[in-house]
């Protein structure tokens, strides 16, 4: 009995010693900033004070009109991606998954490559897209009848956000079709071909048959897509920084700002713990709703 206990415990320290790198390094660049950073939101934090000051940056934080349109916008955004973006890419997924190897693996590829492609280089792009004067947005439209002039995308604030909104969706939509379509070749087609048997349309075997193996993928697309959309932060620093007049201004980029340009950092930090609370709230809310009827 004690060899085999000595031997467990042998196993056991050789296990920890493999897990040791990875433990140290998600504990010192994991969990002590996130402790820190929970702790020096009680506290004015600036290059040249160190000051507690209780809850006072958290009541700050919703007295300050620019961080309450940033909470706005940042809740348009979410609002805004989240259900288009799952009922594109259900609609497209639905579209391809029974088509050939090659037009599965062409649609893939076209809606994957704005996600694998570096963020500048998309950046790059979209800003000569709406470019006022030579952008082809506006020669589109204008060719159509839909505009009579030229309209500034990123510099008028009642279309600065809805621009943001595009890009995000172009990026966003990749890995939920591809999730979708692997998830759709997975249903059980006998089941299929028994409720269309039995008179069921289109519309019931994809609710009644199809839907339910959905579910598990919906969830994850739905609170992954929201995080990544309460998280937008790389489009707007790179196309707006956040104007104009706070129009595009997220938390996010509020956040980067006051950190990193005012060296505010328990306000910044306050926000973030805001942010980090917001987002386990919504996401507590989403797996309430649609993981009640999930087997996992």
């Amino acid at each position: 009995m004690k060899k085999v206990n000595k031997i467990r415990m042998h196993e056991t320290m050789v296990s920890y010693c493999f897990l040791a790198p990875a433990l140290f390094f998600f504990v010192v660049f994991v969990l002590f900033p996130m402790g820190m950073g929970i702790f020096t939101s009680f506290f004015k934090y600036t290059m040249k004070e160190f000051t507690f000051t209780g809850l006072k940056n958290y009541t700050t934080m919703f007295q300050d009109p620019t961080f309450l349109k940033s909470l706005r916008n940042t809740l348009i955004i979410v609002v805004g991606s989240v259900p288009i973006v799952v009922i594109f890419s259900l609609f497209v997924s639905s579209q391809t998954y029974e088509k050939s190897a090659f037009t599965r693996s062409f649609f893939r590829c076209v809606f994957f490559l704005p996600v694998v492609t570096g963020t500048v280089a998309v950046t790059v792009v979209w800003k000569w897209i709406y470019d006022p004067l030579a952008g082809i947005m506006n020669y589109i439209l204008k060719g159509a009848g839909i505009i009579e002039r030229n309209i500034m995308w990123l510099g008028d604030k009642k279309y600065a956000l809805m621009a943001i909104i595009i890009i995000l969706l172009t990026t966003a939509v990749g890995q939920p079709i591809i999730l979708y379509i692997a998830s759709m070749g997975n249903i059980d087609k006998s089941l299929v071909e028994a409720a269309q048997v039995d008179g069921a349309n289109d519309f019931q075997v994809f609710w009644k048959i199809k839907w339910p193996s959905l579910l598990p993928t919906t969830l994850y697309i739905v609170v992954i897509t929201t995080i990544n959309s309460f998280q937008c932060f790389s489009l707007i620093q790179l196309l707006t920084s956040g104007g104009p007049n706070f129009e595009t201004t997220t938390i996010m980029y509020y956040l980067y700002e006051k950190a990193f340009k005012l060296s505010d950092y328990g306000y910044a930090n306050a926000m973030g713990v805001f942010l980090a609370i917001l987002i386990g709230l919504i996401s507590f809310i989403q797996f309430k709703a649609l993981g009640k009827d999930v087997e996992y």
